[in-house]
């Protein structure tokens, strides 16, 4: 995964795709479900995650307290120990995040602790979530991150505007 390419894509598609899903939150085809399944098929054939690890590179999953011990017991950690050494409480939202970026547990693109990673790691980058439309502010955050939403989006984006009045 060339990421100083997919960089440059995103920065020059964002903001058409940030404001077809901002048009998502009003006006969604009625067959949304089936329109994104179509399309995230695809992206699986042509993203492969672990050539990319971005996500892992540029932000930093939600742990929450039954992700901390369980992450703890994997190392053999306490969950006091745990967070003192990795995480930090964010300020405005009271969320425990990683203190570093990129994620401590990655090596060599992938992660060391993937058994038993976080929930919101696990779920990333949160396709299957429905209804899709729901997610629309998800979606335009990781646009900038994730190669595989970003070409979701875009596909998902050139379905609708060929098969509906848009």
């Amino acid at each position: 995964m060339d990421l100083k390419k997919f960089r440059a894509t995103a920065a020059r598609k964002r903001k058409s795709l940030s404001a077809f899903l901002d048009k998502l939150d009003t006006l969604v085809p009625e067959d949304m479900p089936k329109i994104v399944a179509k399309a995230d098929a695809t992206v699986w054939q042509d993203i492969n995650c672990m050539d990319c690890a971005n996500c892992c590179k540029t932000m930093t999953p939600t742990f929450t307290k039954k992700d901390i011990k369980r992450i703890s017991a994997h190392l053999e950690m306490e969950p006091k120990a745990f967070m003192d050494k990795w995480l930090k409480k964010e300020e405005d939202s009271g969320d425990w995040v990683n203190k570093i970026q990129p994620c401590q547990f990655l090596k060599n693109n992938k992660c060391s602790i993937y058994e038993v990673r976080p929930a919101d790691c696990a779920e990333f980058p949160h396709h299957n979530k429905k209804p899709f439309d729901a997610y629309n502010d998800t979606f335009k955050n990781n646009l900038p991150h994730c190669p595989a939403t970003l070409t979701l989006v875009d596909r998902v984006k050139k379905i609708v505007e060929k098969e509906y009045e848009w």
